[in-house]
């Protein structure tokens, strides 16, 4: 799932001016985040409203990323979007970018922050497991990712720095190669500390891709 978080509102009412405006949000990742789903969008616009800005609608779109269905989703609420000036779309940033691609005149605010692809622990709490690199390495390493997991993304490691099982950024975290170690120990499978592991291939990444 893509993690988002809602910006300050002090940076949405900035962004917003006097408005005229009209709210999209997500029906999955940003309403299972509590950033963009209804419940959010609604307390928006009241907010707004008793701030004197006129909101001229709002959708939950679903989702807000898939280009064609928006499209349809929103032709409904034509009038009320030719009324505002501004789109607050509180979505990940795909979201907000295939909105943009269907409203190329108006201004668009993004009214989140996108953080990472993450594991949902439990309701509001998130975990970042997935960098999205384009190759995935989880075999090799007992199912635990060291590109998204490591702050230095080592392909071999652990790195001199980490100590009594903690990393030498931030010693909160636990060191993702000293977990990587004890699993393959478990499995008897230490033979793959012996592999050197080239450098990753990053033209394989979707940071150098825009379409698939």
């Amino acid at each position: 799932m893509i993690i988002s978080k809602q910006k300050p509102l002090t940076d949405i009412l900035n962004a917003i001016g006097d408005g005229p405006v009209f709210i999209i949000g997500c029906s999955e990742c940003a309403t299972l985040c509590q950033t963009g789903g209804e419940t959010e969008v609604l307390a928006l616009k009241k907010m707004l409203e008793n701030k004197n800005i006129l909101v001229t609608g709002w959708i939950v779109l679903d989702p807000a990323c898939h280009l064609n269905n928006s499209k349809r989703l929103l032709k409904s609420h034509k009038q009320e979007i030719e009324k505002a000036c501004k789109l607050l779309v509180l979505a990940c940033g795909n979201g907000v970018q295939t909105v943009a691609d269907l409203y190329e005149k108006k201004t668009i605010i993004s009214g989140t922050d996108t953080l990472f692809l993450g594991q949902i622990k439990r309701t509001t709490s998130y975990e970042k497991k997935c960098t999205m690199c384009g190759e995935c390495l989880l075999d090799l390493f007992a199912g635990t990712c060291p590109i998204s997991l490591c702050p230095k993304s080592m392909l071999n490691g652990p790195c001199g720095g980490a100590k009594n099982g903690k990393c030498e950024i931030d010693t909160e975290l636990p060191c993702i190669w000293d977990i990587i170690y004890q699993r393959l120990k478990e499995k008897d499978n230490l033979e793959i500390f012996q592999i050197i592991q080239q450098p990753k291939d990053w033209s394989k990444s979707h940071e150098m891709r825009r379409s698939f």
